[in-house]
């Protein structure tokens, strides 16, 4: 007696290439902390720019993966994350897209129990732009397990977000010397000139 069962579905695999891919940080985000009222003017500042370089990646064939904080709210997921947050948000200017990836991180670095170590490869992804909040915290421990991992980083000083900026600024320094990290503003280098710079170091 034949087993007409079919069997089960192959999982995707590892994608070879040097692909990159735009991380966005944390941005969906409520603002509700001590000082959250001054990030969140910068962050919209910086939104416009994070929505330059999302047009940029469409173009390009870059995807984009919204990385977000569930801000002690275990139960939740993306659309109830976005409601939560629409308010603060800037003019819905980067407002996740049906077609972005959406990885939701309980702690600092977007690597740290999430799948966002498993996507990456299915992607074929070698390099990242990291952008979003908060420079020092978040943007700084996502650089330091993405460097752990040998891709290669873009960090672009006006795309991200300080909650105090002297340590903003130290922050980018330690990814420029100790990470390898591009940190030239966006305004300064394209997505198109970055990526021609060669394979990941």
């Amino acid at each position: 007696m034949s087993d007409k069962r079919s069997a089960p579905e192959a999982p995707d695999r590892d994608q070879p290439g040097d692909r990159t891919a735009l991380l966005i940080i944390d941005m969906i985000n409520p603002f509700d902390f001590d000082g959250g009222e001054e990030v969140r003017r910068s962050a919209d500042r910086a939104a416009r720019t994070i929505a330059d370089l999302r047009r940029a990646a469409d173009n390009r064939d870059v995807p984009t993966i919204y990385v977000n904080d569930n801000f002690g709210q275990w139960h939740s997921e993306k659309s109830r994350l976005v409601e939560h947050a629409r308010p603060a948000l800037a003019d819905g200017a980067i407002e996740p897209r049906e077609d972005d990836f959406f990885v939701i991180k309980p702690q600092f670095s977007g690597f740290y129990s999430t799948n966002l170590g498993v996507l990456l490869p299915k992607l074929g992804v070698r390099r990242l732009i990291l952008t979003g909040v908060a420079t020092e915290i978040c943007i700084l421990f996502t650089a330091a397990d993405a460097h752990m991992r040998d891709y290669a980083l873009w960090v672009p000083e006006d795309a991200v977000v300080a909650v105090d900026g002297d340590q903003g600024a130290a922050a980018l320094a330690i990814m420029r010397a100790k990470m390898g990290a591009e940190t030239s503003p966006a305004a300064a280098l394209s997505l198109k000139d970055w990526t021609k710079r060669g394979a990941p170091i």
